[in-house]
């Protein structure tokens, strides 16, 4: 059994959309005071209250807010357990040496979506999901569910809603592949396959920047709190919300297309987060700051988070996992710089795209890595059948 997400668009009435904002500005209230009384109690004793402590709470509060009998139990419940994840996120990265990241309150517009996790929500036969306490919803029902819905969350994104029911269904094995294919992610070509063939990078932020930067700036002219800079603001989430859009169905149709064709994937095992982080200040003796290379690496950190490496990666995992496939993770080092027909150590800088070795190897760079990182991952491969 795997876990898979469905997502579909909701048309409510007018009524039920404010119902439905209603309902995130109560849950929203709920988040901040059980993280505040978490924070009291802490405080004042010197110990943690649990999810348990405050879900026994919920009968007593809904008699003094007696607006809060108008929302199921368990979407109250799920507020409660929420809290109590940020909370435990939040010891473990102390634990770990992490930067702590104290768990915050959540202000207005930063709290787009409420769960029912077992009952209180079903579907249909004619294309509408009834939620208790809410009613029947319109929604697009443009594909088929497969599998047993558990939970079905309910999320606002901009003036548009939309439902999720997270599912388990059965794998679906593909018919077994002896292909395998190594691949090098870059900027250039978005992912260079062992076997010469590239992935383009569509670059979707970089096209969509002027667009951006000119919302932005009629964002950053209009006074705060105006009702045309709620417009504006609107403009500018639905732009981002649009190229997230673009990126996520380019990566889930390139992703699925490498799944049905090889039976190994091999990717190196690189680190996106830290690969665009801001270079480090460099202060003189005198106290000045020295050139330190931040504005060129501003621009190469922004192409690195606009191609989502990360994410097309995790993709591919867990649509392997699905069809019985196998995808490997291998060290990044040297892989640009050994020649794949000999091993030799061939130095070049990152302007050099061209591998050229004393063996007779002539390639382009990008296929060279390729092809060292499916050797790398044929001997993982061995290593783990042995």
């Amino acid at each position: 059994m795997s876990k898979q997400a469905y997502k579909f668009r909701l048309y409510p009435t007018r009524k039920q959309v404010q119902v439905l904002a209603w309902m995130l500005d109560r849950c929203r209230e709920l988040y901040n005071a059980a993280v505040q009384e978490r924070r009291d109690a802490y405080r004042m004793t010197g110990k943690s209250i649990t999810y348990y402590d405050q879900a026994n709470q919920l009968p007593e509060i809904k008699e003094i807010r007696g607006e809060y009998q108008d929302i199921h139990s368990q979407v109250l419940q799920d507020v409660l357990r929420k809290v109590d994840k940020s909370f435990k996120a939040f010891f473990a990265r102390c634990k770990r040496g992490d930067t702590p990241g104290f768990p915050r309150y959540k202000g207005k517009g930063h709290f787009d979506s409420f769960t029912y996790p077992q009952v209180g929500f079903s579907l249909t036969h004619d294309n509408r999901v009834c939620l208790s306490k809410i009613g029947s919803v319109k929604l697009k029902l443009h594909r088929q569910i497969r599998g047993t819905i558990k939970t079905c969350t309910i999320k606002r994104e901009g003036d548009s809603w939309f439902v999720v029911f997270a599912c388990e269904v059965d794998h679906e094995p593909l018919e077994e592949s002896y292909e395998a294919v190594g691949i090098d992610l870059g900027l250039l070509h978005f992912a260079t396959l062992s076997d010469g063939s590239t992935i383009e990078n569509p670059r979707y932020y970089r096209k969509a920047e002027k667009r951006l930067e000119r919302l932005q700036q009629a964002l950053s002219r209009k006074k705060r709190g105006s009702t045309r800079r709620h417009k504006v603001v609107k403009q500018v989430a639905k732009a981002h919300r649009k190229v997230a859009n673009q990126r996520k169905d380019f990566l889930h149709k390139a992703s699925r297309q490498l799944v049905n064709t090889y039976g190994l994937i091999v990717f190196e095992e690189l680190q996106p987060k830290n690969m665009s982080k801001r270079p480090q200040p460099k202060p003189d003796e005198n106290g000045k700051y020295l050139p330190n290379g931040a504005a060129a690496k501003g621009g190469l950190n922004k192409s690195i988070v606009d191609a989502g490496w990360a994410m097309f990666q995790q993709f591919c995992i867990y649509k392997a996992a699905n069809a019985g496939r196998t995808v490997l993770f291998v060290n990044p080092s040297y892989t640009s710089q050994r020649c794949s027909g000999c091993g030799t150590i061939c130095k070049k800088d990152l302007s050099e795209r061209w591998h050229s070795c004393g063996c007779g190897t002539e390639l382009d760079r990008d296929v060279n890595a390729a092809l060292n990182i499916l050797a790398l991952g044929r001997r993982v491969q061995a290593a783990q059948a042995s």
